[in-house]
């Protein structure tokens, strides 16, 4: 049985991750309940929470020296572009300083299988050239970008320069259950789902998008993301890499919409409203190399939608 440590692990990927994990595997959780929630842990002898943030070097300090992890996954993060504008030295301590501060730690241990650093899309910016390739141009074009892509360097830079085992992920638009629509960067999927809930109890519910709705998006389902980490962190050909996850299509807010209503066979009216400071227009992955160690997402728009929809309202 392996030891797994997952900060941010009570959020909408970290916590599917632990449940994943504890099936076969001791997890602890780091989380400081800032965006997700305990009750997205399933009840399990197999995973210990502990509520309390990344950027507390006392806690993560005495964590790492207590105990001996086999796997970390390194997701906490302030997942917030306009956030960050609007506070770029706090959000910089979470998504920046935190990181730095646990390959320190982790560089002075043995017996590390593994440290996995979930970085993101948004790191490409406004660069035109689609697919995303993970060697494409970056142009990070807010703090939220520049922090997650200056983290990664340092994730896969420790790898080649101390032997720290490392890999790093860049995350498309990654959507399923438990997702917090709430958020204030929540998935757009799950934003709207939000909205169809309410749509049935007022009449006046409208989905308020930000743009014309032909901006695109690489959108993949939860239960791929798991698998895509599952093999990274168990290949050796991934160590000091760097990822796309994402399922290689993409598309349009209009067109999402449109498919989640003939799904649930009703219409959500929509308001736009013009662009938010720092969003991308068009966004999709080149997977050829993530593909090279044999992942092939399951799940195209339609099924995964499918999938989420009959969780979110109870479906059999």
């Amino acid at each position: 049985m392996s030891k797994i440590l997952i900060t941010g692990g009570a959020g909408f990927i970290g916590s599917t991750l632990a449940n994943y994990y504890s099936k076969n595997h001791s997890v602890v959780v780091v989380d400081d309940l800032s965006m997700g929630k305990q009750e997205n842990l399933i009840e399990s002898k197999n995973i210990t929470f502990i509520q309390g943030s990344v950027t507390d070097r006392n806690l993560m300090s005495q964590l790492l020296e207590k105990q001996q992890f086999d796997y970390i996954f390194h997701l906490a993060a302030i997942a917030s572009v306009a956030d960050s504008v609007q506070r770029p030295v706090e959000t910089h301590l979470v998504n920046f300083d935190s990181v730095f501060y646990l390959l320190e730690l982790v560089k002075k241990q043995s017996g590390l299988k593994r440290l996995l650093f979930s970085s993101s899309a948004a790191v490409y910016g406004d660069e035109p050239t689609l697919p995303k390739q993970e060697e494409s141009v970056i142009r990070p074009l807010t703090p939220y970008a520049i922090d997650k892509f200056s983290a990664e360097k340092y994730v896969v830079d420790y790898c080649h320069l101390y032997g720290v085992p490392t890999s790093a992920v860049r995350f498309f638009n990654v959507y399923g259950p438990n997702q917090n629509p709430n958020s204030p960067y929540s998935g757009v999927i799950s934003i709207v789902m939000d909205c169809y809930k309410q749509l049935s109890k007022n009449k006046n519910t409208f989905f308020t998008m930000f743009g014309d709705g032909n901006q695109s998006r690489d959108f993949i389902y939860i239960d791929d993301v798991i698998k895509a980490l599952d093999l990274i962190v168990n290949s050796k050909e991934t160590l000091g890499q760097v990822y796309n996850v994402g399922t290689g299509n993409s598309v349009t807010l209009n067109e999402l919409i449109h498919t989640i209503g003939k799904l649930l066979d009703k219409d959500l009216p929509v308001n736009y409203e013009s662009e938010r400071e720092g969003d991308i227009r068009e966004s999709l992955a080149d997977i050829s190399k993530i593909k090279g160690i044999g992942f092939e997402p399951k799940f195209d728009i339609k099924e995964g939608l499918r999938n989420y929809i009959k969780h979110e309202l109870n479906l059999d």
